[in-house]
């Protein structure tokens, strides 16, 4: 609709610099030290749903981090729209690696570079300024409601709970995220499912104390070590994960998928190019692709152990540690999953050390159908801005909560992500094309619109 270009072309400086504001606040939710910049940040988001029409607005507490609620009820007869982001982000280590402060935004060749630049505070910000967008110009077609929480980051460890004592508030008839990304602009993709995640911490003990590697190294095993063969043991020589009962429940992929799935475009060279790789690795039998999108992983997050610092220390530790997530597919589910990877950590072990796994947290993977009205919308309003009909793929993160929307709410999920694969998730220098950032509030407003048809 012409008045919507309009509208936003007249305030695009005022969305950006409203989007870099909030990129300030270091609301980093596995951290303790910012609890009160994770209030901060729950109290912008309030303010600006407000500015941008919401009637209703409320911050509601949790034993954790907050849960941002806002709503604008046009027609109780009309259907309605639960909008889904986090304003949690990832803590920025290692800062070294960063070209400029994490949260000290920086716009540089038509990217904004910021600790959730995409990951999630640009990607649900444009539904907040695409929600004003319809309502400044009177053309709002649905109700609209947000569920803006602040603990995605660490498993969405209290919105299960929100979600299951707050039924009637958050009804919807649909829900719709922006949390993934496109191949790119010239390429349209949506996401058709995320994958779920088991995460666990090991720790692996030896001897009651460090211990000098010349008087005990080759008499006592060390942790390290054993932790590190426990590890390789997990994977075959096809790059299989060797778990009894890993993959009993994958839903195996239609030819056809993998078929859809195979015309998205894919530059090998320029894949290990951009990440600084000689080669590519993975499960045997299938595409890079298909390994990040439809097959289930199991990676090391992190493994540490012994003597760090500068210099040199021989010492034979006491204990080792690593950090282990699992990707799941359907129909894996990640309590079992969780289960089947703490027992075969504890049968493999030797007896000569002790092994303690804890689980953290974990989530299910979801599918939405692409012949669903949801996906059919966001599919029109991909071709509706870009001219394009997008490519469905699946995408390789996870969305802890996306599952529990349709167990509790009854509604299904649909992804409208604009990120890209190379925007740094996770790592140092995350970004955000602002072409990316304009799209996606430019395209939004006709989701809306054509499910609302």
């Amino acid at each position: 609709m012409q008045a919507w270009k309009e509208y936003q072309e007249k305030h695009k400086d005022r969305f950006l610099s409203e989007l870099l504001e909030l990129l300030r606040i270091p609301s980093v939710s596995a951290r303790s030290e910012h609890k009160d910049d994770m209030a901060k940040c729950a109290a912008l988001v309030k303010q600006r749903l407000q500015e941008a029409g919401a009637t209703t607005v409320e911050i509601y507490p949790t034993p954790g981090h907050p849960v941002v609620y806002g709503e604008k009820i046009i027609d109780p007869a009309k259907p309605t729209v639960l909008v889904y982001g986090h304003y949690d982000v990832q803590p920025a280590d290692p800062l070294e690696l960063w070209h400029s402060g994490p949260f000290e935004p920086v716009i540089k060749d038509g990217k904004i570079f910021a600790r959730g630049a995409c990951d999630d505070k640009g990607q649900f910000y444009m539904h907040v300024k695409a929600f004003e967008t319809m309502t400044a110009t009177g053309s709002q077609p649905v109700n609209i409601k947000f569920l803006i929480e602040g603990e995605e980051e660490i498993g969405s460890r209290n919105l299960e709970d929100f979600l299951a004592s707050h039924k009637d508030l958050l009804k919807a008839d649909v829900v719709l995220i922006s949390d993934t990304s496109m191949l790119s602009l010239d390429t349209p993709s949506i996401d058709v499912g995320v994958r779920g995640l088991t995460y666990i911490e090991v720790e692996v003990t030896g001897p009651n104390r460090d211990l000098h590697s010349g008087v005990y190294g080759g008499a006592v095993a060390n942790p390290i070590t054993i932790l590190a063969q426990l590890i390789a043991s997990m994977h075959d020589q096809n790059n299989h994960i060797t778990i009894p009962g890993f993959y009993d429940d994958v839903l195996e992929v239609p030819a056809e998928e993998r078929a859809a799935l195979a015309k998205a475009p894919f530059d090998e060279e320029e894949y290990k190019k951009d990440l600084g790789v000689k080669a590519l690795w993975g499960e045997k039998g299938f595409t890079s692709n298909e390994r990040t999108g439809i097959r289930p992983t199991l990676e090391v997050n992190g493994i540490w152990g012994g003597y760090t610092g500068e210099g040199a220390k021989t010492v034979l530790p006491s204990k080792a540690f690593a950090k282990i997530s699992c990707r799941l597919v359907p129909n894996q589910k990640s309590e079992v999953i969780t289960e089947l990877v703490l027992n075969h950590l504890k049968k493999i072990a030797p007896a000569y050390i002790e092994v303690k796994a804890t689980p953290h947290h974990g989530g299910n993977p979801y599918l939405t159908p692409v012949d669903s009205k949801e996906y059919k919308a966001a599919e029109k309003a991909i071709e509706a801005t870009f001219g394009k009909t997008p490519i469905p793929v699946r995408g390789g993160g996870s969305i802890p909560i996306t599952a529990l929307f349709e167990s509790i709410l009854d509604c299904k999920t649909v992804f409208l992500g604009f990120g890209l694969d190379s925007d740094n998730l996770h790592s140092p220098n995350e970004k955000f094309d602002l072409a990316n950032y304009y799209k996606g509030i430019e395209t939004i407003p006709y989701f809306h619109k054509f499910y609302g048809e």
